[in-house]
Parts: C-alpha cells; structure tokens; sequence
C-alpha cells in the first residue's frame, strides 16, 4: 500500500514538473528570412564574396600560367633562371593564398562585413524573442532552425509567426 501511494505520488510529482516547464519553439531562420534588411544584407554579402572570389579566382589562375609556361619552358633554362621562375611561382602562390585568407579567413574583410550587416539585425531578432519569452511567460525558447536533434515538436508550440509580427 505504501508503494502504491509512494508510486502514484511521485508519477503526480513527475507531471506536475512535465506541466510547469513552459516552452515554445520558434524558427530563427524563417524569423530572419521575413526581414528585410536581413536580405538585403545576405545579397549583398553574397555579392561581394562572388566578386572577391573572381579576384582570387584571377590570382591563382596567374599563378598557374606562369607555372604552365615554366614548365613548357624549364628546359631551356639555365640553373639560376629556373631557381628564380620557381621562387617567383612561389611567391605569386603564396600572396594569393594570404589575400584569399584576408577576405574569406575568419577575421578577413568578408568576415568583418558579416558582421557589421548581421549582428545588429541578430541582436535585434534575439532581443525580440527574449521579450516575448517574458511577456508570454515562457521558461524556455527552442529555436528549431536546422536542429538535427529536434525529433518533434507540436506546431501549437511553434511561435515564429508571433514573433515575426512583434518584429514588424
């Protein structure tokens, strides 16, 4: 009897815990893709990583026309003139992999960009969802945007939509 009871109070203990957790699931990516300057920065970033991936792109081709022509040609070189081709080769090479790590490497001018067109568009999109945490009472917000561990969620806890319109 006392394990019946012990038993039935705790499975009450555990429901009341399951009900007093409040949650709701938002979508960053859909939040993000509904506003403007969002876009806008996103082609504009992708623009201009097109056009710096064009003057790479220029670069490393140069570097393997002289390569190319080098080697048509190293026979007919003395010692020091094929010394000096390939240390030219490689300087060539190596200015181009620094400049395509300038713009594209983690602290490089694409990076920085980034950063000066999305992170006050971020800071905006999570101060939003922050606010309509608190307003609506909720414990928890699961953002459920390329979440390859989310398995389900119920679509009366999605609400992306109420924060895309307190964003507007």
């Amino acid at each position: 009897m006392k394990r019946l009871i012990l038993t039935i109070a705790l499975m009450l203990g555990v429901a009341a815990m399951a009900s007093a957790q409040n949650y709701a699931v938002v979508n960053s990516e859909k939040i993000f893709k509904s506003i403007e300057s969002y876009n806008a920065a996103i082609s504009e970033l992708d623009k201009l990583a097109n056009d710096y991936q064009a003057e790479v792109d220029k670069q490393f081709e140069e570097v393997e026309t002289l390569y190319n022509k080098y080697m048509e040609r190293r026979s007919e070189l003395n010692a020091a003139s094929q010394q000096a081709t390939e240390q030219k080769i490689l300087e060539m090479e190596q200015a181009a992999a620094t400049y395509q790590e300038s713009i594209f490497g983690t602290d490089g001018t694409l990076m920085k960009k980034r950063l000066e067109l999305i992170q006050p568009i971020q800071q905006r999109v999570f101060a939003a969802i922050e606010e309509y945490a608190k307003k609506k009472g909720f414990d928890m917000i699961i953002d459920v945007a390329q979440n390859a561990t989310m398995l389900y969620y119920s679509p009366k806890a999605d609400h992306t939509q109420a924060v895309i319109d307190m964003l507007k």
